[in-house]
């Protein structure tokens, strides 16, 4: 049987106590492995969505179940260190550290998750060697860049050094939210080969956001947004309503 790595059922999201609702999703299942391609236009909800399923935000109603783990049992602090075991999250404004190095923001997740930073040892001889790894991939790994401080690089270079910090580890979910909006055609490809590489040689499950429709033909499978939110279907302005991202 196979194994559910996100599960979402009768979930409701709203900005406000007395809001309508923005989200309101009867049910979502993503498998352990699974490729899911998540179409949808800017503003109608998706960032808000990968929030809730990352345990940044809370739902005012329903259940949200990762890894079997339903995140309503956890404290703040309980999802912040389970997050940080078990995502990968490439940022749609990338969330990079400016003042650090484009090393030291690859490597930063395995300062907060011990099993992150055993996986990425057992990959490579340092945590150093696994992000130059990543970041050779990615076409980042040059001596007079990966020194740099992010905030000198381009927004395309940030955009890459972010999929490099998500990756790194083999978290068993990756969330990557728009994450070739800054990339030329070449990198882009270059881009979701690693992806999908590092996805099945770690298992990791793919949940991909974006709006370009052409990006999608590799994934297993492909859900338009405004299908599965019950609030869009009901009220379209509502998808482009307060706080939607």
């Amino acid at each position: 049987m196979s194994q559910q790595v996100i599960s979402l059922n009768s979930l409701s999201f709203a900005w406000s106590e007395h809001s309508t609702p923005m989200l309101q999703i009867d049910s979502l299942e993503i498998l352990k492995g699974e490729r899911l391609f998540l179409r949808g236009a800017s503003g109608c909800g998706k960032s808000t969505l990968l929030g809730l399923i990352a345990g940044v935000l809370t739902p005012q109603g329903g259940r949200i179940s990762i890894l079997g783990q339903p995140l309503g049992e956890l404290s703040a602090a309980g999802r912040d260190h389970y997050r940080a075991d078990h995502f990968g999250i490439i940022f749609q404004q990338f969330n990079l550290i400016p003042y650090l190095s484009v090393i030291e923001n690859v490597v930063l997740p395995c300062q907060f998750s011990a099993l992150r930073r055993q996986k990425a040892q057992l990959r490579s001889r340092s945590l150093d060697a696994e992000a130059l790894r990543l970041l050779d991939r990615l076409d980042m790994a040059d001596a007079s860049v990966i020194h740099q401080p992010v905030n000198e690089l381009s927004v395309g270079q940030q955009q890459r050094v972010a999929a490099a910090r998500a990756l790194i580890g083999a978290p068993e979910i990756l969330v990557a939210d728009e994450p070739t909006s800054s990339m030329d055609s070449d990198r882009r490809n270059a881009f979701l080969e690693l992806l999908f590489a590092e996805c099945d040689e770690a298992g990791s499950t793919l949940l991909f956001v974006s709006h370009d429709q052409s990006l999608q033909t590799p994934f297993d499978r492909v859900v338009e947004f405004d299908e599965i939110n019950r609030s869009a279907k009901a009220n379209p302005a509502n998808a482009a309503g307060e706080g939607a991202v």
